[in-house]
């Protein structure tokens, strides 16, 4: 047995032991063995962050090796190999969790779709999201509200769907997505790159220091 059946064994007792659980929090019903992989494609649907094999060993009350398997399986089914149909999605694991993503060859249909069909102009919010984003690149999404202090992960799902923000990278360590403008942006703004977005150091206070010592 190596060290990784060990540790999954011991993940398996916390997640589908019940006399383990010493906390108050609801412990969800286990989804019967035939359902997970489908059980599990309903719940990456709306996950807007990578997913843990733990985190979704949790959610479906099953062992983290049948989990696995089962992610496998969607991966496979997605791809469509054994003669299925290849989706236009993909599930990919990314910051050591899982995530269905568009396939990269559909990303320019999917962003002119979602432009066609959001053509309003950005909220407030939006807008100053917006430009922390631009300003502190790449910067996670953590840090983004830390900034401005409050939830923003719908106006971050917002302006990815408008293609104004990109993923960047993942952090390995934290496992946190960070993200950066892209190209769209900078077209609308009528400029090459971001180092010709407006100096901000003269409309703070102080017009020195800049954004927490970043001028531009």
């Amino acid at each position: 047995m190596t060290v990784e059946d060990v540790a999954d064994d011991v993940v398996e007792d916390v997640v589908i032991s019940g006399d383990e659980v010493t906390d108050t929090t609801e412990v969800p019903a286990p989804v019967e063995d035939a359902q997970i992989e489908r059980a599990l494609e309903a719940i990456l649907m709306v996950a807007d962050e990578p997913m843990s094999l733990v985190t979704l060993a949790t959610a479906v009350g099953a062992p983290v090796k049948r989990v696995r398997a089962a992610i496998a399986a969607l991966v496979a089914d997605f791809d469509g190999e054994g003669g299925g149909v290849r989706r236009g999605f993909e599930l990919r694991e990314v910051g050591g969790g899982w995530r269905i993503y568009v396939r990269e060859e559909f990303d320019a249909v999917v962003s002119g779709y979602v432009l066609q069909q959001n053509p309003t102009k950005l909220s407030q919010a939006a807008l100053e999201t917006l430009a922390v984003i631009a300003y502190k690149q790449p910067i996670s999404r953590g840090a983004i509200a830390s900034i401005r202090a409050v939830n923003v992960d719908s106006v971050v799902r917002t302006l990815l769907g408008r293609g104004l923000i990109t993923e960047l990278f993942t952090d390995s360590e934290t496992g946190a997505i960070n993200y950066g403008t892209t190209d769209l942006l900078l077209s609308q703004l009528g400029i090459n790159s971001v180092d010709e977005l407006p100096k901000i150091s003269p409309l703070l206070s102080d017009g020195v220091d800049g954004f927490e010592g970043d001028v531009r």
